[in-house]
């Protein structure tokens, strides 16, 4: 048992400086001049160990390990809770500790999600798959069609959230933006 948990923070490890090294050389380069190949160089392993952890480049920046822990964190929401509800406190809940760990990292890969064309069409693709775990999570079976209206909903606040958060370049806080996005959202439309 040890040496196998030993083998996941190992990997755990490789991952992780693969994604930092490659936010680095993408801030430095930019993420068109920069290669997969460079990447892997500066975190010391080999372009095909790059392959193993992150199928292509645009996952690197994109892949991360926050929708399980959504998904957990709604499921472990009382089922009475409004569905809005349920997410924008799910949402609270697992941004409160990725960004006491990850603030600036976090920061990175969003602002780079956003800002790079080849970035944002594939963060587009995500949003459906995301969307889809968000509606799965709050009900048991497959989501129904308002389900789905609603996971996309609380999705689309919690990006414009994270747009307006790389607009302030990080100088405003997520978290406070995030409740004022969902305050906003249940509130609904007013001129």
């Amino acid at each position: 048992m040890a040496a196998q948990d030993w083998r996941e923070r190992k990997k755990a490890q490789t991952r992780q400086r693969l994604q930092e090294q490659a936010l680095r050389l993408f801030t430095e380069r930019g993420y068109e001049a920069t290669t997969v190949e460079q990447i892997a160089a500066a975190a010391g392993v080999s372009h095909m160990t790059f392959f193993r952890y992150f199928p292509t480049k645009e996952d690197v920046v994109l892949s991360d390990s926050y929708d399980p822990l959504l998904v957990a964190a709604i499921r472990g929401r009382h089922r009475a809770e409004h569905p809005v509800t349920r997410i924008h406190a799910a949402v609270r809940e697992s941004l409160t500790a990725i960004y006491a760990a990850d603030r600036d990292a976090l920061l990175a890969r969003v602002r780079l999600a956003l800002r790079t064309p080849a970035l944002r069409a594939r963060l587009w693709e995500n949003q459906f798959a995301t969307r889809d775990l968000l509606a799965g999570a709050l009900v048991d079976g497959p989501p129904g069609f308002a389900t789905r209206i609603l996971a996309s909903a609380c999705l689309a606040t919690l990006t414009t959230a994270l747009e307006e958060w790389v607009a302030t370049d990080g100088a405003a806080e997520l978290p406070d933006l995030v409740d004022a996005a969902f305050e906003a959202l249940g509130e609904g439309w007013r001129p």
